[in-house]
């Protein structure tokens, strides 16, 4: 038996039998209202019940969905009398009939043949769009939960050689979802529009900002104490966050809950925090390019430290805070309300985070390592 993702129906062939009966399969849900809503003109293995393909509209059909619209009819009546889905319909009259600089709005057929015509030239512009199969087969394995690079990858290594990129797949995901078509919601994080749009980076308004790559060459190799990393952990809730500091040689991190994020209050915040500090166990300081960070100026006079900054787009270049972050998720959902969290619970999941055995720390805890440190300084000092 064959079972296909994205159709409701399967045909099952006995040829012991002489006989070819239809019987319908339970298809997985995760999609398929996804697939439902797909344009016909693009929607793998497109059947209705009676085994028909579907097709354009033409503009004969246009004009009687003109006059039975006109007349007063349903958009159900309409679609019964032309053999059609009622959402055939309502997708026809709701993008054909908005108004634009040189159409003051309603449906006229001609017009909409004239437009449909047109955003199938515009179609074609796309490898999927004039290759049916390989639109089916990448629609279906979109909806197996495939990313478009796994895909292309897939598809290079059957054939021996590149059948389409992974960027050309995005190219008419989006296209496809600009026009309403929902393509995007086969994407394994359902995103309606590329991951950055053109605009002025954040970098750019932050004053004596220093980029990453001015950072001393001993940071990188974390073998020397008092290099810190800081971000924010955004929840789902506006304005809550915490900022989190991370201190790259111990793994030991310290997480506050200030009452919103901005510039001057998170620079007081971390001056308070690292304050308490030995000088040698607060040399450097990295960030992201937040606004919530544009007032980094204040900690060169506070705490005679140095900033410096990712560069845009690239939060990796601060792994050891990210991955500080990423562990506190465990206890710390993105839906959590910090309303609801004291600070003594707070205090327990850093705590918790603190004294995890690393490997990289030879499985000792940060809080092990970093109250060491401490110590080694103090001596020193």
């Amino acid at each position: 038996m064959l079972i296909f993702l994205l159709d409701r129906r399967c045909q099952i062939t006995r040829e012991s039998a002489g006989e070819t009966t239809t019987r319908r399969v339970k298809r997985p849900s995760l999609h398929f209202n996804v697939w439902r809503r797909l344009p016909t003109n693009v929607r793998p293995w497109v059947h209705d019940a009676m085994g028909q393909c579907y097709g354009q509209l033409s503009l004969e059909e246009r004009v009687e969905i003109y006059r039975l619209h006109a007349g007063g009819r349903s958009q159900n009546e309409i679609a019964s009398a032309l053999d059609r889905a009622p959402s055939t319909i309502n997708r026809e009259l709701r993008r054909n009939s908005r108004p634009s600089k040189v159409w003051t709005g309603g449906y006229e057929p001609v017009r909409a043949q004239r437009l449909a015509e047109r955003r199938r030239r515009w179609d074609g512009r796309f490898k999927l769009a004039r290759q049916p199969d390989l639109r089916d087969c990448v629609g279906n394995n979109l909806a197996m939960g495939h990313s478009p690079e796994q895909i292309a990858g897939r598809l290079a290594l059957e054939h021996g050689r590149v059948i389409i990129s992974h960027e050309s797949i995005y190219r008419f995901i989006y296209h496809r979802a600009a026009q309403k078509d929902y393509w995007h919601r086969l994407l394994p994080r359902h995103k309606r529009r590329r991951g950055h749009r053109p605009g002025r980076s954040p970098a750019s308004l932050i004053k004596q900002r220093r980029s990453i790559t001015e950072r001393p060459a001993e940071v990188e190799g974390r073998g020397t104490p008092g290099h810190w990393e800081a971000d924010f952990m955004l929840f789902a809730r506006c304005g809550q966050g915490l900022l989190v500091l991370h201190e790259r040689q111990t793994r030991f991190s310290m997480v506050q809950h200030p009452v919103d994020r901005k510039a001057v209050l998170t620079a007081r915040t971390i001056a308070r925090q690292l304050g308490k500090l030995p000088q040698a166990m607060r040399k450097t300081i990295s960030f992201d390019n937040g606004n919530e960070f544009a007032e980094h100026h204040r900690l060169h006079k506070t705490l005679g430290v140095q900033t410096f900054f990712c560069d845009p787009h690239s939060p990796w270049q601060k792994g050891g805070v990210e991955n500080s972050i990423g562990r506190l998720r465990c206890s710390l959902p993105r839906k959590t309300d910090l309303k609801l969290i004291t600070a003594a619970a707070l205090k327990r999941h850093v705590q918790r985070l603190n004294d995890t055995p690393r490997k990289c720390l030879d499985f000792k805890t940060p809080a092990e390592a970093f109250s060491k440190l401490k110590s080694i300084v103090a001596l020193q000092t």
